[in-house]
């Protein structure tokens, strides 16, 4: 190891002066546009909350009846709605229904943002080399970073609160909306494409009529893949104050309490196992519908 002796680095000294600079900067950052930025979120929290009052106030036969109707229209599987509602009489049963609509809420709300973001992204990702080989990188770095990081920023910039929870989710969520939708535009067959400017259609005609609905069963995978990833983030984000299913789960390993911590991270699993089989056979259902369309 006496090689490393040799290997030219910054001193102790110049490090920690660079490292104070920078906080020091971000610090000054947030102290100056701090404000404006957490009144331009306001929306974002009106909305969020809305959707919590809406999820908890609404009688319980009325929400489960509403989820195992979507279930079966996404997947037509009676089995698959009356698993749904089996596993929400059980998060009721066990007294977690207020925690659980908290985050369910809390994931629709993340999903239609990283819907809102990734969409346009990974259309415009599909439409350029240059800026795939941009984002590429930048979302390589944002899935191997880890999630505990994310919280830093937006804490310094925002507070503990919701909507920086939300923030933090949405950004740890995103990339697999972003690379499904410019793989799936990517991977329609070019003889379509070909046969739709043959018959005069324009770049939106095009994009809106043939590439997004062909690409829409690999959409909706980075949709799941976006609604797992933001339940995995749910315990972590309950840090900073998100309320839900997650707070339990950090009350149980801060005091010890094995029974609640493991009841909270089951009903993690069954809405995790709810979005994942709906989504997924939705997904399949739009695939097969493609299939015959065009087969």
């Amino acid at each position: 190891m006496e090689w490393l002796s040799t290997f030219p680095h910054l001193d102790d000294a110049s490090l920690t002066a660079l490292k104070k600079s920078i906080d020091e900067g971000f610090r000054t950052f947030t102290r100056t546009y701090g404000g404006g930025i957490e009144t331009f979120f306001q929306p974002l929290q009106f909305f969020l909350i809305q959707c919590e009052r809406i999820m908890t106030r609404t009688p319980w036969p009325i929400v489960i009846l509403v989820i195992a109707g979507l279930a079966w229209l996404a997947s037509r599987s009676v089995k698959l709605a009356l698993g749904c509602v089996v596993m929400l009489l059980l998060i009721g049963f066990f007294d977690m229904w207020d925690d659980t609509m908290k985050t369910i809420s809390m994931i629709f709300v993340c999903t239609v943002l990283a819907i809102a973001v990734g969409l346009p992204l990974g259309i415009a990702m599909s439409r350029s080399d240059r800026l795939q080989n941009t984002v590429n990188p930048i979302l390589d770095v944002m899935q191997t970073m880890p999630s505990f990081v994310y919280l830093i920023p937006v804490v310094m910039l925002l507070g503990i609160g919701r909507v920086p929870g939300l923030i933090a989710v949405v950004i740890y969520a995103v990339p697999p909306m972003i690379r499904l939708t410019n793989l799936g535009i990517r991977l329609v067959d070019k003889d379509v494409l070909e046969a739709a400017d043959a018959y005069g259609s324009s770049g939106w005609q095009r994009l809106f009529k043939v590439q997004l609905p062909l690409a829409l069963p690999t959409i909706m995978a980075g949709i799941n893949q976006t609604i797992m990833m933001a339940l995995a983030m749910v315990v972590i984000a309950a840090m900073i104050g998100v309320q839900g299913l997650g707070q339990p789960v950090l009350k149980a390993i801060s005091n010890q309490y094995f029974t609640l911590g493991m009841f909270n991270g089951l009903a993690i699993v069954g809405i995790a196992i709810i979005f994942d089989r709906v989504s997924q056979a939705y997904g399949r259902r739009l695939q097969r519908h493609m299939e015959v369309a065009h087969g």
